[in-house]
């Protein structure tokens, strides 16, 4: 029995000769493998779906744990904005090489709708790194280190919180402070801001570029020290923006 899915392609390989297999992350079901069958033969129907980071509804045969067949797919957002521009592309391709990692982990099924729709504001020309900064924030939590926004993270103390810092893994008060990078004001209160809001409800961004940069510098940091992932996708975006 063929069952529609709404689902994104995150990663491709190739199988046998013509065919394709896809890891689909999906709504319903979460992380599944698909088997696009003939799918690079010139005159395979499927053969315009079955590429990287599409989005739309799977027409699949389900097989629970096992690799699903493919049989059809109707695009719901090709994503045209973003494909036109070789910097966008990378912000995507790292959101879902990310996506990825991070439902291997954590199967949850919210992170289907945090993907969707920071690829819908990139999508809609949103600021593409304060997108991808917030979706990162997001996503400790379900790689299971997240980020304690509510304190110094050595003492505690609530009051007179004066800069954030990668290394240390948060928020520094003026008691605790050593040799840190003090940042901007606005920094330590847009991290708060990031983590909260709700990705969908955002129309639009005025962010200084020394706060966004600063955000980004401990976002990296703070990736690099603790979740251990380390993916080429985010190393070609780096140079490709620094």
């Amino acid at each position: 029995m063929i069952e529609k899915v709404e689902g994104i392609i995150l990663s491709i390989s190739d199988y046998q000769e013509s065919s394709r297999i896809l890891q689909v992350l999906t709504r319903e079901h979460g992380l599944i493998g698909v088997i696009a069958k003939g799918c690079k033969s010139v005159k395979s129907p499927l053969r315009a779906a079955c590429n990287s980071y599409t989005y739309g509804y799977f027409y699949i045969y389900y097989k629970e744990n096992k690799l699903s067949l493919l049989s059809n797919v109707d695009i719901i957002n090709s994503y045209s904005n973003i494909r036109l521009d070789i910097e966008l592309i990378s912000y995507m391709a790292y959101l879902c090489d990310l996506t990825y990692q991070v439902v291997k982990q954590n199967d949850d099924s919210n992170i289907f709708d945090i993907l969707i729709n920071a690829l819908d504001k990139i999508n809609n020309k949103l600021n593409p790194l304060i997108i991808t900064n917030i979706v990162e924030l997001k996503y400790l939590d379900y790689l299971g280190i997240s980020l304690n926004l509510d304190s110094c993270v050595k003492c505690g103390n609530k009051e007179d919180i004066v800069t954030i810092d990668g290394d240390d893994g948060g928020f520094i008060c003026k008691n605790c402070y050593t040799n840190q990078v003090i940042v901007d004001k606005k920094t330590i209160k847009l991290i708060r801001m990031y983590y909260l809001v709700d990705i969908k409800t955002i129309s639009t961004i005025k962010i200084s570029d020394v706060v966004s940069r600063e955000i980004n510098n401990f976002i990296n940091t703070y990736y690099d020290r603790y979740t251990g992932l380390f993916l080429k996708s985010k190393e070609f975006l780096n140079k490709l923006i620094n």
